[in-house]
């Protein structure tokens, strides 16, 4: 029975993982490597993830500092990083690329804090929608030799997943918003 419910666990742990890497990429104010991570660098005509071309170091706290391993690279890495939807501009001394995070304003934590909130809310959805597979899965057992007390107990044992799953986002949503919110 409970490898029935394994799959719909698995599904939900899944929602929760993106979730996480999602939050990873949202910048609260202090340098953090993940905001690179979705970034795509040219490399001889194939798109190759920016950590594969290079260094990156955070030498200070809102500073990120990029050492290409091919000089050739620096004006490639800059045009990702310029066409992706991190908001910074690189800076290039001909060696390294540097990427100064400025100082949030109090008007874009609010947003940030409402992007992190829906952000949780789509995980929820497609949690709850797990849950309705879940169910729509057990009812079409009752055709074949599942009792209804079983299949009864597979949904009350996919909800209490469900509700577990939900709180963890929950959790997740409100530490990151306070994590933003720091000053």
């Amino acid at each position: 029975m409970s490898e029935r419910l394994q799959v719909y666990e698995d599904k939900m742990t899944k929602a929760i993982e993106y979730l996480e890497n999602d939050y990873a990429g949202i910048r609260a104010g202090r340098a953090n490597p993940r905001v690179l991570d979705k970034i795509k660098v040219d490399y001889y005509g194939t798109p190759t993830p920016l950590q594969q071309v290079g260094n990156i170091t955070i030498p200070e706290a809102r500073l990120i500092q990029i050492a290409p391993w091919e000089k050739n690279l620096i004006k490639d890495i800059e045009k990702a990083i310029l066409a992706s939807d991190i908001g910074i501009n690189p800076t290039n001394d001909g060696v390294t690329i540097r990427l100064v995070f400025p100082e949030l304003t109090e008007e874009r934590r609010r947003d940030l804090v409402k992007d992190v909130k829906k952000k949780g809310e789509e995980c929820k959805v497609a949690i709850r929608n797990i849950r309705r597979d879940g169910n729509d899965a057990f009812k079409k057992l009752l055709k074949s030799d599942v009792s209804e007390d079983e299949i009864k107990q597979l949904e009350d044992k996919l909800q209490k997943l469900t509700d577990r799953s939900v709180k963890d986002v929950d959790k997740m949503v409100e530490e990151k918003s306070q994590d933003i919110l720091k000053v």
